[in-house]
């Protein structure tokens, strides 16, 4: 088996097994959940900030690298606005005037 088949089978498994971690969370765990998600996010921004600035003007590398930030950059912004929405779900409504 060579390294291709032994990463498409790491990849495989590991959504596999976070479908099934992250479907019986319960919602008032979700919060949490995203905020760690949004950390393992932003090491993968740097992460794929190193792999273009170490490309060497490799296309493919710095196609790789362009790629893996976009898909980083949209978990991460996307998370955060999740969150944010959610946390102000719990938030006390400003009363009125005459309230």
């Amino acid at each position: 088996m060579n390294s291709l088949d032994q990463a498409l089978w790491v990849l495989l498994l590991g959504s596999l097994l976070g479908l099934e971690l992250i479907g019986k969370v319960p919602p008032t765990l979700h919060t949490p959940l995203m905020s760690g998600a949004n950390a393992i996010s932003g090491i993968t921004v740097l992460a794929s900030i190193t792999l273009i600035a170490k490309a060497d003007g490799s296309t493919a590398l710095l196609l790789l690298g362009a790629v893996s930030l976009g898909f980083a950059l949209f978990n991460v912004i996307g998370g955060f606005l999740v969150t944010d929405r959610m946390l102000a779900m719990f938030s006390r409504k400003k009363s009125g005037a005459g309230s």
